[in-house]
């Protein structure tokens, strides 16, 4: 049976919005009180969203793992390198689950401007 066609725009809008959820979870982490509205509930579904739109990147195999890497080129930011870390990695692991700290400290070392 044929792989399923990738639908390229599709899967960039993944990439796109993936990044943006992710900085949008970590700058609320790091400001909490800056925005109110950010309840746990709201912030549960904010990552429910990042965790569905990298499951998107990752269905699409390697051509969202080459996507995300192209907005990366593209846009050298944390939120985009950030999903280009996430489709690399060796075992999944839920946003949830991830040590912050050393998320920032990759991301900062490895070039991407951080949300401080």
């Amino acid at each position: 049976m044929p792989a399923a066609p990738v639908l390229r725009e599709i899967v960039r809008q993944h990439a796109e919005m993936a990044a943006f959820l992710w900085t949008v979870y970590d700058y609320h982490l790091l400001h909490p009180d800056e925005n109110p509205d950010m309840d746990e509930e709201r912030l549960a579904r904010l990552v429910e969203r990042l965790e569905a739109h990298l499951d998107g990147l990752r269905v699409a195999g390697q051509a969202g793992q080459d996507i995300a890497k192209e907005r990366y080129a593209e846009f050298p930011e944390a939120g985009e390198l950030f999903v280009v870390r996430m489709l690399s990695a060796r075992r999944l692991i839920a946003v949830k689950e991830l040590d912050l700290d050393k998320v920032r400290e990759y991301l900062t070392v490895n070039g991407a401007s951080a949300q401080r």
